[in-house]
């Protein structure tokens, strides 16, 4: 699906704020070594991890979404915004939404909120959806957040999910501007293939389940990824959308300055940037540092890369993910002169 910019008006979503978080606690693989049959050597040859953050007992996801978005919005010079877009698959509670709270203890009451579930690609789909509200002229300025506690819902003893997702945050300000702006969101390509729902799922918690009157199988409350099938798809998906998004936006894959791809392990970032012919050297990473964060993966590399320098004014950035559902989406943009 290719979802236009904006309307005949010309309003556009603007990048003017960026932020990201992370918990204070840290799991190094040489923690997971000492409870779980793996080791060191291959959690960083299969995912490129060496550590990630935890949240502590009692965190909860609209905290890590909370100090993100106060983040973002220091980084924009704002204090208000017309609306909140949370993208997670982890929310607080299944009733209600997250975004509300969330807002409401950034002294944002009042503003619209809700919440956008696409797994890992939630970010670009809260993206699409933020983007929206602008060029109908909903909204004047949006606060998106991603934020994922995906430490919550995978089981502590099954190596092959402990040693990959973690837990953290990243936001993005959205005002209100033209398309010929840095900062200003193109064309946003998103799919998804439902076919395959079962490649990435929790099996147990949802009406289905609930309703069938059969309590669950052990194990069934936590989160489930078929590897091998999730690679290739990945691999595939994050590929062709990237190249239909970066012919959208008018460029050519050698105008990309760099790629921030959803941060799903080493091997799938890899492939992707080789197939799209992106040289090492402009292609964003973080995960070594911080694992796989659901949907907050684009927006905390987004901050962290811009803290660091490694991410400027006048880059061309072409950003892509693909997630459960089966989900994906891409979209490029040539990066604003923001401080993270």
């Amino acid at each position: 699906m290719n979802s236009p910019s904006g309307p005949s008006t010309g309003r556009v979503a603007v990048v003017c704020g960026v932020g990201g978080y992370v918990p204070p606690g840290i799991v190094t693989n040489e923690d997971l070594t000492a409870r779980l049959d793996t080791s060191d050597e291959w959690i960083r040859t299969r995912t490129g991890i060496a550590a990630r953050h935890v949240i502590d007992p009692g965190t909860a996801t609209s905290d890590l979404a909370v100090e993100a978005g106060r983040r973002a919005l220091k980084s924009a010079g704002e204090s208000q915004a017309d609306a909140v877009v949370l993208a997670t698959t982890t929310p607080d509670q299944p009733c209600p939404a997250t975004a509300p709270h969330v807002a409401a203890q950034l002294g944002l009451t009042g503003a619209a909120a809700f919440d956008v579930s696409a797994v890992c690609s939630g970010f670009l789909y809260g993206l699409a959806a933020a983007s929206g509200l602008i060029a109908s002229g909903t909204a004047e300025r949006v606060l998106l957040i991603a934020a994922d506690a995906f430490t919550t819902i995978i089981d502590p003893d099954e190596r092959t999910t402990a040693v990959i997702f973690a837990d953290g945050a990243g936001a993005v300000v959205l005002r209100a501007g033209t398309a010929d702006e840095p900062g200003a969101v193109g064309r946003i390509v998103l799919g998804s293939d439902g076919e395959h729902h079962d490649l990435i799922e929790v099996p147990a918690g949802g009406s289905r389940q609930r309703s069938s009157g059969i309590p669950p199988e052990p194990g069934e409350e936590f989160f489930r990824m078929r590897g091998r099938d999730t690679y290739r798809m990945a691999v595939e998906r994050m590929t062709t959308v990237s190249q239909q998004a970066v012919e959208s936006a008018g460029w050519r894959m050698e105008d990309v300055d760099r790629l921030a791809a959803h941060q799903a392990n080493a091997r799938i970032l890899t492939a992707v940037g080789d197939r799209l012919g992106i040289p090492d050297e402009r292609r964003l990473s973080n995960i070594e540092r911080v694992g796989n964060t659901g949907a907050a993966s684009i927006p905390l590399l987004l901050a962290q890369a811009a803290e660091e320098g490694r991410l400027t004014a006048g880059h061309r950035v072409l950003l892509t993910a693909f997630g459960g559902g089966l989900a994906w989406g891409s979209t490029a943009l040539v990066w604003p002169d923001v401080a993270a």
